[in-house]
């Protein structure tokens, strides 16, 4: 998941006493983009002043904790850092050098990338309601589901639509809310099977998580690795596969019974 972190500065150096390959490596710009952490949305909540979940055709259940999907910010779509760019931030922990082409894979222009992002965005929310209410045993025909979250794109928050759904509708399956009352935070593509799939940037997601007051996060378990570089004290890790997993660990922890996963 996807937001755009303003152009970088480059200052310029004139009138130097030597100007040679040096120096034209670390002003020449290279494929890379400098990501950092992102904002974070409650998609049990409002974003922009509306619901991120609204459904009709069927009640709804009021919900006490967040769940909060997650960004990474990164350069400007057509920005290429240089070489001291990338040098000023490789061990930072906070900021992260990636390929450009895993940032932007598609298109070469600001709309192109929009565009892309946008139909990313609306076919992962597709499949995170067709694989809530499949969970719920729900049929499609009689619930609506409307998910609306502003300047995000790309398919990321799959999994935590497919959890605010739920929870809206069932909570934990006994009346109580699916969260614990928690702030839990997270990432994951979602099909419409329920199937979890990896994002990249989780590294990042997690500081975002973090300092935004959630003390779980839910990680594709594929990227376990990677979620506990830099990872924030007070964060617990739960690795998931599935939307049935990821139900069954919250309620679980919720509950303080049955066995949780950890990475």
């Amino acid at each position: 998941m996807l937001s755009r972190l303003s152009r970088p500065r480059i200052v310029a150096l004139c009138s130097l006493p030597v100007v040679g390959l040096i120096g034209v490596a670390v002003f020449a710009p290279l494929p890379f983009s400098v990501a950092q952490p992102g904002l974070t949305a409650n998609v049990l909540g409002k974003n922009a002043g509306t619901p991120v979940i609204t459904v009709s055709g069927t009640p709804t259940r009021k919900t006490s904790g967040e769940l909060r999907m997650t960004t990474i910010e990164a350069t400007s779509p057509g920005t290429r850092v240089s070489l001291g760019q990338v040098v000023d931030n490789w061990f930072r922990g906070d900021r992260a050098v990636m390929p450009y082409d895993a940032v932007y894979p598609t298109g070469d222009t600001v709309k192109e990338i929009e565009r892309h992002n946008t139909a990313q965005m609306r076919q992962s929310q597709d499949a995170a309601t067709t694989a809530a209410l499949d969970h719920l045993k729900k049929d499609p025909a009689d619930v609506k589901v409307t998910l609306r979250l502003a300047d995000v794109g790309g398919p990321s928050a799959g999994l935590l639509f497919s959890l605010g759904i739920v929870d809206k509708l069932d909570g934990d399956g006994s009346g109580g809310d699916l969260t614990g009352g928690r702030t839990i935070a997270g990432t994951g593509t979602i099909d419409a099977d329920g199937k979890v799939g990896a994002v990249g940037g989780v590294a990042l997601k997690t500081q975002a998580a973090r300092r935004d007051g959630a003390t779980v996060f839910l990680v594709p378990k594929a990227e376990c690795a990677d979620a506990h570089t830099n990872l924030p004290k007070g964060l617990r890790l739960i690795p998931v596969t599935s939307l049935d997993g990821a139900v069954d660990s919250l309620v679980a922890l919720e509950k303080g019974t049955g066995k949780i996963p950890s990475c």
